[in-house]
């Protein structure tokens, strides 16, 4: 790989801020890190841009590092804390969720802010996929906090509220540990939620809403899950497969759209360390891994390369990294990660201040037959 250009990082006191957890989220005194106000009492100016532009990859899978394509509107510094995710349409526009303001915010390909909805949605905003049906794209989201999955459209209006399973199932002697962080829809309009801080169950949901069933939750075989904090709806499987990134148990692992256990990788690899989320763009998937960097696979789920890997330890899964310690080439809490239709990737941190980072696609063919 190339080497990444990086500075010497120094992490703020770890009470400083929210921090991660390994008893399922993101928290600080046991609230969730978004209900929390920025601290801006230390020097949160910008280092100087890098003199030479910084790539992560090589080959193929080459990227430039780009902190600066997220425009924010005039008098407005920093983006907030970013702890949800982000998804593309068909015209690349990225949806992603904030925790203050508006829950969404819609920006153009440039980077532009061009518009934003759910303003009085709260905090919480947390997994988000785009599914076509019918010729129209829509937005599918987990909301944490309000303990419900929106079904909207591009544009904001909500379509469907899903709620909790039925107290029926006895799967929660308390209502508050139901906590979704994703949500996946099947070709037949089934709906997959992930209660990736509650209780590690998968529920699924009729295209209308209705309950079904459920699969997962903690123990210690294989079918078990620790923290599915983000699905993927792998439809290049034949028949399509869930694909859960299984945070605390260091693993992809796929299930068949019954629940049925069908493996993953494995978690004494290395290869994962905690994934938070996946995608698929072709053949190529991305995974946001909290632990400090973002992983490339092919489609059997092989090691293409890691992007950004933070060779610290200490500053993986800090939420406390405030921009004067920030640094191109080196992530800190990737907590979602996507690729638009060009292949370019955007990387959102689980992060203090609000870190969006763009890895623009720029391919190095020199050491490839026909290359330049």
């Amino acid at each position: 790989m190339i080497p990444l250009l990086c500075a010497s990082l120094v992490l703020l006191a770890p009470h400083a801020f929210a921090h991660e957890t390994h008893s399922g989220h993101e928290t600080h005194n046991g609230k969730e890190a978004h209900a929390h106000p920025v601290d801006q009492s230390a020097d949160w100016k910008r280092p100087p841009a890098p003199a030479e532009p910084v790539f992560v990859g090589e080959g193929v899978y080459r990227y430039r590092w780009d902190s600066n394509w997220l425009q924010l509107p005039e008098g407005r510094e920093w983006l907030g804390s970013t702890h949800g995710c982000i998804v593309m349409d068909k015209a690349d526009r990225v949806y992603m969720s904030a925790d203050s303001g508006p829950a969404v915010l819609v920006v153009a390909p440039d980077g532009k802010i061009e518009r934003t909805f759910g303003e009085d949605w709260g905090a919480g905003l947390h997994g988000l996929t785009i599914v076509t049906e019918e010729g129209k794209e829509l937005l599918y989201m987990a909301h944490t906090a309000r303990q419900e999955i929106l079904k909207t459209t591009l544009d904001g209006e909500v379509l469907l509220r899903v709620g909790p399973p039925p107290a029926s199932t006895g799967l929660y002697e308390n209502p508050a540990h139901y906590r979704p962080t994703s949500v996946a829809v099947a070709p037949d309009g089934t709906l997959f939620v992930a209660d990736g801080y509650g209780l590690s169950w998968i529920h699924r949901y009729d295209k209308s809403g209705k309950y079904l069933d459920s699969f997962g939750g903690r123990g210690e075989e294989p079918k078990h899950l620790r923290t599915p904090h983000g699905l993927w709806m792998d439809e290049l499987s034949n028949p399509p497969t869930l694909l859960v990134a299984d945070r605390e148990n260091h693993r992809l692992a796929r299930f068949s759209l019954a629940g049925e256990f069908l493996g993953g990788t494995d978690p004494a690899s290395g290869l994962l360390r905690r994934p938070c989320h996946v995608q698929f763009r072709g053949e190529v998937g991305v995974v946001s891994d909290l632990a400090g960097r973002t992983t490339l696979l092919n489609s059997k789920l092989e090691l293409i390369g890691h992007l950004g890997d933070n060779p610290d330890p200490a500053q993986h899964a800090q939420y406390n990294i405030v921009p004067n310690l920030w640094s191109d080439g080196v992530f800190f809490a990737p907590h979602c990660a996507r690729f638009n239709s060009k292949g370019d990737l955007f990387v959102m941190d689980w992060n203090v201040a609000g870190r969006m980072t763009r890895l623009e696609f720029v391919p190095d063919l020199s050491g490839f037959s026909g290359g330049k």
